[in-house]
């Protein structure tokens, strides 16, 4: 076992011991606080009710609120609400009246709990909108990219892992017998680093079987007013995934990684 399996067993050990559950003294809604952080530097909280074999999640309009604080006013926006929407489909949320849930079985509590932390994460990134000198979030200038390239792929590409949870790719491309998932980040951290290398590590051979090609991972982080630490590029390769500074992206061998 190399170091970066030990801090990543380490990290979901943390997850654990950071969630704390909370029952409501006069509902039958239980809260769930994650050391996720959100918009304020606080705890993401999600709640949570069965009812039944039926489940509810809701952030109790929370992140909304919290957008409306930074200044972001998504129903300003046409293309922000395009953005919020796209989101939200997603990860199999829906809004109402500000507040976000997800509906389900109850046996689905975990892809659905994955899902809302999921969502609510990149939710809270579209605060970045919300300042007028940015002219696009970092996964667009990475679709422009490859579309000025005549890459063909698959937006938004979802897929099963060995654990049996789902994750989301911001892109897909495949041919005969290769095929590369891709992941972009405007900013990297331990934190979005570990969910994206468990999640190729879960995917990888349930892919490989169903597809009989071999799958490949590329990161392409934005390095564009920001240094990348050395340890979040040697944990990639320790996991023999790719990536692609977006300051390096023209080179010739960064160009033949997304050649599937």
């Amino acid at each position: 076992m190399n170091w970066v399996n030990t801090y990543v067993d380490e990290y979901y050990n943390w997850l654990r011991e950071k969630t704390f559950i909370q029952q409501g003294a006069t509902t039958d809604w239980f809260l769930i606080s994650t050391p996720f952080m959100g918009a304020f530097n606080d705890s993401i909280e999600i709640y949570a009710k069965r009812n039944g074999d039926q489940l509810t999640l809701s952030d109790n309009g929370e992140t909304m609120a919290n957008l409306e604080l930074q200044g972001l006013h998504i129903q300003g926006s046409k293309r922000r609400r395009d953005l919020l929407d796209s989101i939200l489909l997603n990860y199999g949320l829906q809004s109402i009246n500000n507040e976000l849930l997800i509906e389900t079985n109850l046996e689905k509590f975990s892809q659905s709990k994955h899902n809302f932390l999921s969502a609510i994460i990149e939710v809270n990134d579209l605060y970045v909108l919300s300042n007028n000198n940015v002219a696009s979030i970092f996964k667009e200038d990475v679709r422009n990219y490859l579309d000025s390239q005549d890459i063909i792929y698959t937006p938004d590409f979802i897929s099963k892992g060995a654990t049996g949870l789902e994750f989301n790719f911001d892109f897909q491309i495949a041919q005969k017998n290769k095929e590369i998932v891709i992941k972009s980040f405007n900013t990297v951290n331990k934190q979005n680093l570990s969910t994206f290398l468990f999640s190729w590590e879960d995917i990888k051979p349930v892919r490989e079987k169903s597809t009989k090609k071999d799958v490949r991972a590329i990161a392409v982080i934005n390095d564009s007013e920001k240094n990348v630490k050395n340890e979040f590029l040697d944990a990639l390769k320790s996991k023999n995934a790719n990536y692609i500074l977006w300051s390096e992206r023209d080179t010739g061998s960064n160009k033949e990684l997304l050649v599937a």
